[in-house]
């Protein structure tokens, strides 16, 4: 059985950024609670993404290689919930971003370059899952889909 998890180098880059959104809330003033603000919406948010958005993405590279066993079509309980999740998921990053442009405007008002490029990072980040990662995982299920229509989970 394959085993899917969340890529190594997402995993951590989920990590640095909770680490980075803490080191904010300790900032003091008005970026504290600005960066206490994000947490109450980002965390749940990460929480969701590292149940069932990301692990699919643990099989990209078997998939790119040719390789498919039978196991794999475990992830689609995954894939599934994030396509139904989508919507939702989406409009939690719009109340993410929004809450990180505040984030920016309070910390660039107290002087603290850090937290602001921190914010941005962050931005970017979320633009990247909605561009890249959430899209990939979503095609991790459907490919394995085609691939269990075309009877190939027997032949695997």
């Amino acid at each position: 059985m394959p085993h899917y998890r969340i890529p190594a180098t997402l995993k951590a880059e989920h990590d640095g950024l909770h680490a980075e959104l803490a080191r904010a809330t300790q900032a003091g003033g008005k970026t504290s609670r600005a960066a206490e603000a994000v947490v109450r919406i980002m965390h749940p948010h990460f929480v969701k993404e590292e149940e069932y958005a990301l692990p699919a993405l643990g099989l990209l590279t078997d998939l790119a290689a040719g390789k498919f066993e039978p196991g794999m079509t475990t992830v689609l309980r995954l894939t599934d919930k994030l396509e139904a999740e989508m919507p939702r998921m989406l409009a939690e990053h719009k109340e993410i971003v929004a809450a990180l442009n505040r984030l920016i405007e309070v910390a660039k008002a107290e002087n603290n370059p850090s937290v602001v490029a921190f914010a941005a990072n962050l931005i970017a980040h979320a633009r990247a899952e909605e561009e890249i990662a959430y899209p990939a995982a979503l095609l991790v299920g459907r490919y394995i889909k085609a691939r269990l229509d075309a009877g190939e989970a027997k032949k695997a």
